[in-house]
């Protein structure tokens, strides 16, 4: 029989709790990360590695603030425990027996490797500890009691991440990255000395055969690296071409959007802090900033990705990170196609009347692909025109040769100093544009982009959160209302009515598709009423045996009460796009 392994675990004043752990490796802390959670103030996130083999049992302090302490004394390297050590970790008091095997002859149990260490243990097995150890009364406010401890999942994850741990610890002490990063090196620098302290630190570990079987060096350099000077465990995301959202809840947790459907991945971070060291490396070079008075930020990597990352003490979980991946090469009308969020059909009409100058809101709702299908009617904007984008974190990416790209700032560290996307809606008037593009209104700024659309700056494109585009017109009101200013409902309507000419509503169906569902025409007032029409809609009718929607996009029959300037203009649609009786329908 394999041999078994008992925990007594003693909170202040209270008694002691018994665990049986099979042999493997278990970190100590307070973070939920951690396989034995001693949830006391005093215990550090990561405060100590216990590691249970049949040849002997180990504990090691992994950088704690107050220290692992065994039999009075507080250890700096690996340390064998024998029978009868008491180990403290803050107040909480800790002590391993072991039961050993019925027979002698009996076959051992496969222990997974040893993680490196500075001097392996090489004594034979200690004796068997007391079956029950005393309660240890210490004078403290009891905390709530342990829960209970969760079993190994995957044990040559578990030992992969403690090696990691140990050499990034090393890492640290040799090259100080946190003054680096912050100090006039160079990125370049800066990432070719980490890469070279690494390898360093790993053909040590080599020589002196500390490294277990079954761990390949390459991808340990890789993964050690990329979570010390860029984005860790998110760098394969953010590389994978099929993955369009990455979702970080805390540094236990990584899922993924794949093909519209969410998915747990198996990669973590080692610690709270590794996932505010990758929110660090990504808001600091765009000149924002996250901490306590400022525990939540948006953000945007160098490929206009965007990121919204949460901290304590907003964030119960740990640091969370969301990044909505834009894709590597700008989407085209002919992709949307092949997509299926729209047809040809819809993409001609709605490029004639970016031609022509009409007003466009896009809405739908969070992750639909709002500011995706913004980029591409953007593309439709002639080269000749003066575009000013203006953005809370600069995700457009427009090819016109003509583009002011605008981007807005949060407060500074006193709460001063913020340029707002009014402000800047404001100021990009007097910018000569001849097309003012807004990433998205959420508040104020929609008095302001409604007036310049009343005022000359036609062509005018912009997103809004709404589930249908009549709630496009009541938030576009609600938002108005924002600015402050005591309009009436029927100015502010006889506003929108006056500015938008239509309103392309795109959604997110349930198998994670996204499609154009409504086309719509803003025809104008009547009485207390904003007048629209639909042109073109999606028309599900149902779903297949492995949940993909079905449907088709049709006509409605309505014509845009605009069709006879487009003759004027010379240009050209035909308008059997708009009869429903020549139009199939496109799945």
């Amino acid at each position: 029989m394999p041999m078994k392994f008992f925990l007594d675990i003693a909170y202040p004043d209270q008694a002691s709790n018994r665990f049986e752990l099979p042999p493997g490796l278990y970190t100590i802390g307070r973070g939920d990360a951690c396989k034995i959670r001693l949830r006391h103030p005093e215990v550090s996130e990561r405060h100590a590695l216990l590691t249970l083999r049949e040849t002997g049992v180990t504990i090691e302090d992994l950088h704690s603030s107050n220290g692992t302490i065994v039999g009075g004394r507080p250890i700096q390297e690996p340390t064998r425990l024998r029978a009868d050590d008491v180990v403290s970790l803050g107040p909480c008091l800790l002590r391993v027996s072991s039961d050993e095997p019925a027979t002698s002859d009996a076959p051992a149990a496969s222990a997974a490797p040893d993680v490196p260490q500075p001097e392996p243990p090489r004594a034979p097995a200690p004796e068997p500890a007391v079956a029950q150890p005393p309660s240890i009364p210490v004078s403290a406010p009891p905390p709530p009691p342990p829960p209970p401890l969760p079993a190994p999942v995957d044990p040559m994850a578990a030992i992969m991440r403690e090696i990691k741990n140990q050499i990034h610890g090393e890492l640290i002490q040799r090259l100080d990255l946190k003054r680096m990063t912050v100090s006039r090196i160079g990125t370049d620098e800066l990432q070719q000395k980490a890469r070279e302290t690494i390898r360093a630190i790993i053909a040590e570990v080599r020589r002196n055969r500390k490294l277990p079987a079954g761990i390949d060096p390459a991808r340990l350099e890789k993964e050690i690296y990329d979570e010390a000077v860029r984005l860790g465990p998110l760098e394969d995301f953010l590389a994978d071409d099929s993955i369009t959202e990455i979702m970080v809840n805390g540094p236990g947790q990584v899922f993924v959007e794949r093909n519209g459907r969410i998915e747990l991945t198996g990669q973590t971070f080692m610690d709270d802090e590794s996932v505010l060291g990758v929110i660090e490396r990504i808001v600091a070079p765009i000149g924002r900033r996250i901490d306590e008075s400022q525990p939540y930020v948006d953000a945007r990597l160098p490929d206009g990705s965007r990121v919204n990352a949460i901290i304590a003490p907003l964030s119960l979980t740990g640091p969370c990170i969301t990044i909505r991946k834009f894709s590597k090469r700008a989407l085209t009308v002919d992709d949307f196609i092949a997509f299926g969020t729209w047809t040809h059909n819809i993409a001609e009409f709605l490029r004639l009347c970016v031609i022509m100058r009409k007003n466009i809101v896009v809405a739908g709702g969070t992750g639909s692909g709002k500011t995706t299908l913004l980029n591409v009617l953007s593309g439709f904007i002639p080269p000749t025109d003066r575009i000013i984008t203006i953005e809370d974190a600069a995700e457009l990416r427009l090819v016109q040769p003509h583009v002011v790209r605008l981007e807005a700032r949060p407060p500074n560290i006193e709460g001063r100093g913020a340029i707002t996307i009014r402000d800047l809606v404001r100021n990009a008037l007097r910018m000569r544009p001849d097309r003012i593009i807004v990433g998205e209104c959420r508040g104020g700024e929609a008095l302001d982009m409604l007036q310049a659309m009343n005022t000359g700056h036609d062509g005018s494109l912009t997103t809004v959160h709404a589930n249908s585009p009549r709630d496009v017109i009541s938030r576009l009101e609600t938002m108005v209302l924002m600015s402050g200013l005591e309009l009436p409902s029927r100015a502010i309507r006889e506003q929108i009515a006056s500015a938008i000419d239509l309103v392309v509503h795109e959604s997110r169906l349930s198998d994670g598709s996204r499609k154009v569902t409504c086309v719509s025409e803003v025809v104008g007032l009547e009485g207390l009423q904003v007048v629209m029409q639909d042109l073109f809609e999606f028309e599900q009718t149902g779903v297949d045996e492995k949940g993909k929607v079905l449907g088709r996009f049709r006509p409605t029959g309505a014509v845009p009460t605009f069709f006879e300037h487009i003759k004027s203009r010379g240009l050209h649609l035909d308008p059997a796009i708009f009869d429903p009786a020549k139009q199939g329908g496109d799945a």
